[in-house]
């Protein structure tokens, strides 16, 4: 099992020093990966439902970092983390300066991006961007992954489509990984299962929260969902990666209606979970140890570093 964790991209660690500090110790600690959210705007008056708390309100207020400039601080920060776009909405941005852009830290950072995309949910913020209709974003959503895709692998290369089209150009350097760098998806609906299977290096939700839990019994049941889909789309499931994102690393036990919460109690009994979920097919889990400080945040990671990481092992 591979590990990663959450950036701070707003609040008081969203600074140079601190976020430096962060990256520095997962890294030394042995993560795999690190995870960088994405919203650009947030519409003070808005009528979306935040689809990952329980109460349909979205913590942020329009004080995150913006997600490529924070993606290329981390490539000359790091040297072996991936660095994860978790998840991109890929249709907030022009499709051809995106895949430019991922090129660019591609390049930059010796390979070491993977790009995590999804479809999007907040309506407002797509009008606040002029982006392309939100009711049609998965359909624009499949044609910017064919859009990049080309841009990554052709030169010159051309596109002619519903949502976008350009005469033959050149958009160079390529990413260092070939054929591109991975692309995950993200949600567990339905349409994002039909999008990993069609498009997808890797399927990347978030569980283990109140209003998404995926326990084991769904997450088998997706799985088994996507292998199929996979299977249908022609493609190899055994390279496909499951990326689980589970936000909740608590040493304190939560229990929810009778039940403990998946990753709260102590070090063995998330190591249990941790085991459970990769019998499943889950090779990856992201945890968030983000707290009001920089040392409360050093603190949690080195805890779940020095106490269930080596239960995981062998």
């Amino acid at each position: 099992m591979r590990f990663g964790f959450y950036l701070p991209t707003r609040g008081p660690l969203s600074n140079r020093r601190d976020l430096g500090r962060l990256l520095g110790a997962g890294e030394a600690a042995g993560f795999h990966s690190v995870m960088i959210a994405d919203h650009i705007a947030v519409p003070v008056d808005c009528g979306s439902v935040y689809p990952y708390t329980a109460d349909g309100v979205f913590p942020s207020k329009g004080d995150a970092l913006e997600q490529l400039a924070l993606m290329a601080f981390v490539a000359g920060a790091t040297d072996r983390l991936r660095i994860v776009s978790s998840v991109m909405i890929v249709p907030h941005r022009n499709p051809v300066f995106t895949a430019k852009a991922l090129a660019t830290i591609d390049v930059l950072s010796d390979g070491r991006v993977t790009v995590g995309m999804g479809v999007g949910w907040f309506r407002e913020e797509f009008e606040a961007l002029h982006a392309p209709d939100f009711d049609r974003r998965g359909a624009v959503t499949n044609e910017y992954i064919e859009i990049f895709k080309k841009l990554w692998t052709q030169s010159p290369v051309s596109h002619e489509g519903a949502s976008y089209s350009f005469a033959a150009l050149r958009c160079e350097p390529l990413p260092i990984q070939k054929p591109h760098p991975p692309i995950w998806i993200g949600g567990h609906s339905r349409p994002a299962l039909r999008r990993a299977a069609r498009y997808g290096d890797g399927w990347h939700p978030v569980g283990a929260v109140a209003a998404s839990p995926l326990p084991p019994e769904e997450m088998r049941e997706k799985i088994a969902t996507l292998k199929r889909l996979t299977e249908e789309a022609g493609r190899d499931f055994g390279k496909m990666t499951i990326s689980f994102k589970a936000p909740l690393y608590e040493p304190n036990m939560m229990v929810v209606e009778g039940a403990r919460r998946r990753f709260t109690g102590s070090a063995g009994q998330v190591a249990d979970d941790i085991h459970e979920y990769g019998a499943l097919g889950v090779s990856e889990l992201i945890f968030d140890f983000r707290g009001e400080t920089i040392e409360a945040s050093l603190e949690s990671m080195d805890r779940f570093t020095r106490e269930v990481m080596p239960l995981t092992r062998g």
